[in-house]
């Protein structure tokens, strides 16, 4: 490839290059979760501003979710949202006892799966960091029960003051082969996708 003259074509390698990074991130993830967990890159995609929260399937539910902003000029996102099931299960995997039944989340729960965010996105930024020749510094993740449209929304807005096109990376989580109701979404900001692109560009 000489040039990137489509769209299809620098999401398709922003797709590759995304996929490195997952990769990485999924033998972090086996080793914290002791193979319980795999991860695969579901999809990179462009959408418009206005369609992303609705083609994310991210209404108006609450949701448990663990969130990490990136510092600096090259900034993003990342967000992990579960179901309140599927993240009761997975605290109680992490801490090897059994699924707590009361409304409140214990501490230690939060730090089980505040931890998994943060060894995602350490794996996941380093992998990027070395991919665009540029350090990536996640922040430290937190806790939030909120409705997940209202924070992806939150967000997009950094993409948002640059154009109506949405870059939005989603990753899923697996237990056995089976599909789980986890996902990680990673949305950089204009300065990082550009970043991203000039890698691309003088990759190929």
């Amino acid at each position: 490839m000489n040039s990137l003259s489509t769209q299809s074509e620098k999401v398709q390698v922003l797709h590759e290059l995304l996929a490195a990074a997952t990769h990485e991130a999924l033998a972090s993830m086996s080793r914290w979760t002791n193979g319980l967990i795999n991860l695969s890159l579901d999809e990179v995609r462009e959408l418009p501003l206005d369609e992303v929260v609705a083609d994310l399937d991210l209404d108006d539910r609450l949701l448990t979710m663990v969130v990490l902003s990136l510092e600096g000029l090259l900034g993003g996102a990342m967000i992990l949202t579960f179901d309140e099931q599927n993240a009761r299960l997975l605290a109680a995997a992490l801490l090897n006892q059994p699924v707590n039944q009361q409304p409140e989340w214990t501490d230690l729960e939060k730090s089980a799966l505040t931890e998994t965010g943060n060894i995602l996105a350490c794996a996941y930024m380093s992998a990027l960091s070395r991919l665009i020749g540029e350090d990536l510094i996640p922040t430290a993740p937190y806790f939030l029960q909120d409705y997940g449209a209202s924070v992806l929304q939150q967000a997009l807005l950094p993409q948002a003051m640059s154009g109506d096109q949405i870059l939005v990376c989603r990753t899923g989580f697996h237990r056995h082969g089976e599909n789980l109701n986890w996902r990680v979404l990673f949305v950089p900001n204009h300065n990082l996708r550009e970043a991203m692109e000039k890698a691309i560009r003088t990759a190929v």
